[in-house]
């Protein structure tokens, strides 16, 4: 995952640990910018209560009120003084004051308390200054939390790296077991009991039992495979010994073949599975080989081979592939089938009701033909085919065409694009030849 990926989780870390420090920062600077405004209100309360209770005394002692402090009648007064005076306990002797703040440039505390016959002493303090302490409080708190995002916020996407290492090591361990690396293990890193830490024992523990299900399903299919070759030449001689142009016989012989069909195919899936399969490569013309191989299936097949071109690969497994595909499209779709060549690539398709979604979505799958109107089966072609295509490293993928019928295309040349992790491995190991027998679809 790219350092600069906005998704990726040392950003939504670092985030979260931004969010949290303006919260935090937030609250505290409401608080000290409220707890400042208080002060400096508190502040100017009292200057001017002090600066009214020098008048009151002047103004007793020389008859004259001092040349900074107004007199004015209560109609003079403004209208929030005027109403803090009239709500004092004892408006004659009760001081008032009232904060006049109109943005942006006039902060003023004022202040009256009553001078006799019917006038009032009137003090104005200027609380400019309180208010500019606190406006370059307040910048000087948002300038506090910039400067430690800016410290904190690539502090947190480093500190992350360490879990985004082991996260990415177990997503390529997945990735491997996928791919077929059953022996891939996530391991333990280190002396951390998190939970990642568990995660990637619980990923190794399904590797493990996955490994040994399907080591245990692969060791049964072959021994089963190898025990029934026995009692089935028996049935082949004993087939052959029937009488001829019986209907019996017919169906008998019938029969026999397909289980030694089935039974070969499970052969070859065995050793698929087990790895032993090796391509022999050589330089072919792809359309005269494809061409020739339609031709001995007995089928109306049509091929078209005009841009076919000379691929090295192993003939006999190509063979075994395309075999395969037509018989399968024969089969289960419907006429006409048709053969592309073009390039490195083959093209089978039919125009029946085309694969089944299960099929789309999980691939062939041994056993299971998918629906219903695929036809009867083993579900083995397909699955046959595409181990070998894998044992060539090639991709065989299936479709279905939008006007109907199922498409089954097999890169010889795939093209293997750069993922996160690196070039992405062809589809199922490369594995060593086997016996050479008759194709069999499903």
């Amino acid at each position: 995952m790219g350092l600069l990926n906005p998704r990726a989780l040392r950003w939504k870390i670092a985030a979260l640990t931004a969010a949290a420090c303006c919260a935090v920062a937030a609250v505290v600077g409401f608080l000290v910018h409220d707890a400042t405004r208080e002060r400096g209100l508190r502040l100017g309360h009292e200057r001017t209560i002090t600066r009214l209770i020098a008048a009151e005394r002047e103004l007793g002692r020389t008859g004259q009120a001092p040349p900074d402090i107004d007199v004015r009648s209560r109609d003079e007064l403004p209208g929030p003084l005027a109403r803090d005076l009239a709500d004092q306990p004892d408006p004659s002797t009760g001081y008032a004051t009232w904060y006049d703040a109109k943005d942006p440039n006039w902060y003023w505390m004022w202040g009256a308390v009553a001078a006799g016959d019917g006038e009032f002493l009137v003090v104005r303090e200027d609380m400019s200054t309180e208010v500019r302490s606190l406006q370059l409080l307040d910048r000087a708190i948002v300038k506090a939390v910039l400067a430690a995002l800016l410290f904190v916020v690539p502090l947190a996407a480093l500190a992350t790296e360490p879990v985004n290492r082991r996260l990415r090591h177990g997503a390529r361990t997945a990735r491997r077991i996928a791919d077929g690396e059953l022996d891939a293990r996530i391991g333990s890193a280190g002396r951390a009991r998190d939970e990642i830490t568990e995660m990637s024992a619980a990923v190794d523990d399904m590797a493990t039992a996955l490994q040994r299900k399907l080591e245990n399903e692969q060791r049964f299919t072959a021994d089963v495979a190898h025990e029934l070759r026995t009692p089935l030449m028996g049935l082949v001689t004993a087939a052959g010994l029937l009488p001829e142009d019986d209907e019996a016989t017919v169906l008998v012989r019938d029969r026999v073949r397909a289980l030694h069909a089935l039974i070969e195919d499970l052969l070859e899936i065995s050793r698929l599975d087990a790895g032993a399969e090796r391509a022999r490569l050589d330089t072919v013309p792809l359309g005269e080989l494809v061409t020739d191989v339609v031709r001995r299936t007995g089928t109306e097949t049509r091929v078209t081979a005009g841009e076919a071109a000379l691929v090295e690969t192993d003939p006999r497994r190509v063979e075994r592939i395309v075999v395969n595909l037509v018989t399968n499209a024969h089969r289960h779709g419907a006429a006409p089938v048709e053969v592309t060549v073009t390039g490195p690539r083959i093209a089978v398709r039919d125009h029946g009701p085309g694969f089944p979604p299960a099929l789309l979505d999980q691939g062939p799958q041994r056993f299971r033909t998918g629906a219903s109107e695929r036809g009867r089966g083993h579900g083995l072609g397909l699955t046959v085919a595409q181990g070998q295509a894998g044992v060539l490293g090639a991709r065989l993928t299936f479709a279905n065409a939008p006007d109907g019928g199922a498409i089954a295309t097999l890169d010889l040349v795939p093209e293997r694009p750069e993922g996160p992790e690196g070039p992405r491995r062809p589809e199922g190991p490369k594995r060593p030849d086997g016996p050479r027998r008759p194709a069999a679809a499903d």
